[in-house]
């Protein structure tokens, strides 16, 4: 037992010198984000279809997250809680625009109104870092404001240039000038690229939130013909998404390799993920759309609190930091990533600032082993996300991850559906009611957490213009896709 405790002192104090020491010489930090790619769409998380050979290589290289998750199930809460490092309840972004982008008059409540801009007085991951000595840049999909003093420029980056909604023929805010025909993809790994050159002699913060693989679907013709005739794996079969894809994978390629070339690499720490799951597994719930890819073994995609909406890959690279080749299965999330990168960069919290995530640097740095002091993660998503045609893909909801089990309580009915992910990742056995401590337990807890944090309920709808049942009708012929 002596031994054991000895055993567990050392490895505490050999990490502590490792995130000292990181510190000290204030690791560069990239973050790379896709938009809608989807858990299983990366060959290193088992996809047979897509073909991603640079990010494979980044994650035999790195450490690579099993069960990590957005803090959203769609794009711009998860950027909200991204920059800020708080749960939803706190920044008031919970979805896309306003709550009239769907027509909620004929469901039962009232949905939360939604802030459509990351509050001014949030004090973002890149004014933190930019504080603690930081050169700071983003480049592509901003959707937290993208103009006055919402605009990223104003909000921490020395360099900041947002465009997304068009691959090609694509705008730019501020304005710049684009070759015809250039791939938004391409553009904003030039733009990374060249910053990464001008910034190699101090620290730099890096974020590229790509467009990519976001609808429209549209690729570049070449890579499109590459995946023409390549055999269907599941849902997972079209060319154009693969291409997409696949100038993701290029883009994490040229940025290894600059930082190759430039001999940084040692000192960057490269990370890849999604801001939401993939759109996929929606047929398979009621709605009335097939989808561009397959989330499988996960249950539904974007816009639902089922595993395929949150569980996102999470690929972290620091050669000669981080063990190559290696995997976790702790429970991480968006909001980790602002503590996380203070931690290793030996920067500052904002004095008085409140930050919901935990820092992961001690799995970052022992391969992956270890535990979080955390109890729980949570998700508060009270609004309406549509599907056309009268479906839904989600109703107001809440969910709750602790250990093993995760609860998800949907606010129009109090319905609540109770799953073990260990023994069912794809949320097919719902033991509400053969485990009714263990629901009630958890949704205690959820209503805790929503008391603490102040969330806002949806409210009763005293004005429903017509009896509409939570339950989704079966296979329609369109939907909405954002």
């Amino acid at each position: 037992m002596r031994a054991f405790s000895t055993c567990l002192i050392a490895l505490a104090l050999s990490l502590a010198f490792h995130i000292a020491n990181a510190a000290a010489t204030k690791p560069n930090i990239i973050l790379v984000l896709a938009d809608d790619l989807g858990w299983s769409d990366l060959g290193c998380q088992g996809s047979k279809y897509y073909l991603t050979p640079n990010l494979d290589r980044m994650a035999m290289e790195g450490l690579r997250f099993t069960d990590g998750h957005s803090s959203g199930p769609n794009c711009q809460p998860t950027r909200a809680a991204l920059m800020s490092g708080q749960y939803m309840p706190r920044t008031g972004v919970y979805t896309v625009g306003g709550i009239d982008r769907f027509d909620w008059k004929s469901r039962p409540l009232r949905p939360v109104d939604n802030v459509s801009q990351l509050p001014l007085e949030k004090i973002t991951i890149a004014q933190a870092l930019k504080a603690g000595g930081y050169a700071t840049a983003m480049f592509g999909k901003w959707h937290l404001g993208d103009d006055g003093e919402h605009h990223p420029s104003k909000r921490g980056f020395d360099q900041a240039i947002v465009s997304a909604g068009k691959h090609f023929n694509f705008e730019t805010n501020p304005k710049q000038d684009v070759p015809p025909g250039t791939y938004l993809a391409d553009y904003l790994t030039d733009k990374a690229v060249e910053f990464i050159r001008s910034s190699r002699e101090k620290p730099f913060f890096l974020f590229l939130p790509h467009y990519g693989v976001h609808s429209p679907h549209d690729a570049k013709p070449e890579l499109i013909e590459k995946f023409r005739d390549r055999k269907p794996v599941g849902n997972q079969k079209s060319p154009e998404y693969a291409a997409m894809i696949y100038s993701l994978d290029e883009s994490v390629g040229r940025i290894m390799a600059v930082l190759d070339e430039l001999r940084i690499s040692k000192n960057t720490l490269l990370i890849f993920s999604s801001d939401n799951g993939g759109v996929g597994g929606h047929r398979a719930e009621g709605l009335n759309s097939e989808g561009i890819t397959d989330n499988s073994p996960l249950r539904g995609g974007k816009g639902m609190l089922y595993e395929g909406g949150i569980r996102v890959p999470f690929i972290f690279r620091w050669p000669g930091t981080i063990a190559p080749g290696t995997t976790c299965d702790q429970i991480i999330a968006s909001i980790d990533y602002y503590p996380t990168f203070l931690e290793l960069a030996g920067a500052q919290p904002p004095e008085g600032y409140v930050l919901d995530g935990k820092s992961i640097a001690k799995l970052l740095l022992s391969g992956g082993k270890g535990t979080l002091d955390r109890e729980a993660v949570f998700w508060h998503f009270p609004g309406y996300l549509g599907a056309g045609a009268g479906l839904w893909r989600t109703t107001p909801a809440g969910a709750i991850r602790q250990g093993d089990w995760k609860l998800i309580e949907f606010f129009e009915d109090s319905r609540r559906e109770l799953y073990n992910l260990r023994q069912d990742l794809g949320e097919r056995n719902n033991l509400a009611q053969s485990q009714p401590e263990k629901a009630k337990e958890l949704a205690d807890r959820l209503a805790a957490w929503r008391k603490e944090m102040k969330a806002p309920m949806p409210t009763p709808n005293k004005d429903q213009t017509s009896v509409s049942t939570p339950a989704p009708a079966k296979k329609k012929k369109k939907r909405a896709n954002r």
